[in-house]
């Protein structure tokens, strides 16, 4: 059974979080977190989100953002995306 369909607003705020499966390491080193930066880099160009906050972890990652927009579920799938294809 699919989830439940986000509700998105323009201006809204949003604390997204993810982690690895089993809580396995998602940021094995350092060129890692760079990634991960480098695609919520993009996200912001992209799609106009405006990051307030984050907290990368070995295992985990936490983000306080802003979707001018209301497009959070685009911009995460950039950013989950690309940082897996990466």
């Amino acid at each position: 059974m699919p989830r439940p369909l986000r509700i998105q607003y323009d201006d809204a705020y949003y604390h997204v979080m993810n982690r690895g499966k089993g809580r396995k390491t998602i940021f094995p080193d350092e060129d890692y977190y760079k990634a991960f930066l480098t695609s919520v880099a993009e996200a912001h160009h992209r799609f106009s989100l405006e990051v307030i906050a984050y907290h990368l972890m070995g295992h985990r990652y936490h983000l306080f953002v802003k979707t001018p927009r209301g497009n959070i579920d685009r911009c995460m799938r950039h950013i989950n995306g690309v940082y897996t294809q990466r």
